[in-house]
């Protein structure tokens, strides 16, 4: 989507010239990823790039990124979620200018935004929960600006996440998937009829939000007993000290460190654990039986855990899942990893890809 600025005046990269310039070195040796790309026509040197902004609570990433998948160019900034809305929108800026700052960007044709939610798409606003002093804030029209108007896709962090899966993931070859980003928060997004269907706002699959515990704790975002308050990495972990659970030599009171914890055999890191996976499991089962997704793909720090998280997972869906139309939805780990948010927003932004039929 595109909208116009209306009178904000952040620091302007150079837009970039019409004719594209040669390829030039890189910064990095690029990520490989399998060949073909989200527009249907082979990758060459003549082709077009974006530039890619992954958002989120702790850091603001943003990447250089061909159609083949290919990340060409990196820069990276700590989100300071505590502090104004301007001052996280300097930190988006020093990543811009990072990224412009490399000979490739000459090439860059659009930029993609993959946000931590809730985002309103129409509006090109986000209000990320754990960003606070974003609440509405005009992102799409600022990144614009920033870039001397360059077109901007903005998408969820949950949809960034989905659309790398379909194009490049576990979710390759599924007209019907379910993918969720389980980290600070817990996130999603939806793949219906072999095509993204991130709906009017950007937050279809948003299955952080659903509720799975109707006199559950109060949720940040207004609910109770949401997924994201049982299953996201800080609950885990504040959930485990809160009963007895104390960290190891390292001091790492993260999901992570319950995680280790769980592994070695700890009772209270491994039911804070299945705590989590029975709340990610009822809201799989919930959405399964609402569209019919066929496989859900779980991504995020806290699917790091591995088996810790999976096994109980898996456990308890086959408790959930019981329809005949739902009780043979897969569950597997995600596999574009850490780039999963950059590389989902360029998928966003190159536009529609060849519907894909292969599985369902």
């Amino acid at each position: 989507m595109h909208v116009e600025p209306r009178g904000h005046a952040p620091t302007e990269i150079p837009t970039p010239p019409a004719t594209p310039l040669p390829p030039a070195p890189v910064s990095e040796p690029p990520t490989a990823l399998a060949a073909g790309s989200p527009t249907g026509a082979p990758p060459g040197p003549a082709d077009g790039l974006v530039a890619a902004l992954d958002i989120g609570g702790t850091k603001i990433a943003g990447a250089l990124v061909d159609d083949g998948g290919r990340i060409l160019v990196r820069a990276r900034r700590p989100t300071p979620a505590g502090e104004d809305g301007e001052t996280v929108m300097a930190a988006v800026a020093e990543v811009l200018a990072e990224l412009a700052g490399s000979p490739l960007w000459a090439r860059a044709r659009a930029v993609g935004i993959g946000s931590a939610g809730p985002v309103d798409a129409s509006a090109g606003t986000v209000s990320p929960v754990n960003v606070p002093g974003w609440r509405g804030y005009p992102l799409v029209e600022r990144v614009r600006a920033a870039v001397g108007g360059l077109p901007v896709e903005l998408v969820g962090d949950g949809v960034a996440m989905t659309a790398a899966e379909h194009w490049r993931g576990a979710a390759r070859g599924h007209d019907d998937a379910l993918c969720l980003v389980v980290s600070t928060g817990v996130g999603g997004g939806l793949v219906l009829g072999g095509r993204l269907h991130p709906g009017p706002t950007g937050n279809a699959g948003h299955i952080g939000h659903i509720s799975v515990e109707l006199d559950g704790d109060p949720c940040p975002c207004g609910g109770r007993g949401c997924v994201e308050r049982i299953a996201s990495g800080p609950n885990i972990a504040r959930r485990a000290l809160a009963l007895g659970w104390r960290p190891g030599p390292d001091g790492d009171a993260t999901a992570t460190g319950v995680a280790v914890a769980a592994r070695a055999g700890d009772p209270v890191a491994r039911a804070s654990y299945e705590r989590a996976a029975r709340a990610l499991a009822a809201g799989i089962a919930a959405t399964a039986a609402l569209v019919e997704v066929r496989i859900a793909v779980v991504g995020g720090g806290v699917a790091g855990a591995g088996e810790v998280l999976f096994a109980p997972l898996r456990r308890a869906l086959r408790e959930y899942a019981t329809l005949s139309f739902v009780r043979d939805l897969a569950v597997v780990p995600a596999s574009t990893g850490t780039d999963a948010g950059l590389l989902g927003a360029a998928a966003a932004t190159f536009g529609p890809r060849p519907r894909v039929t292969a599985r369902r």
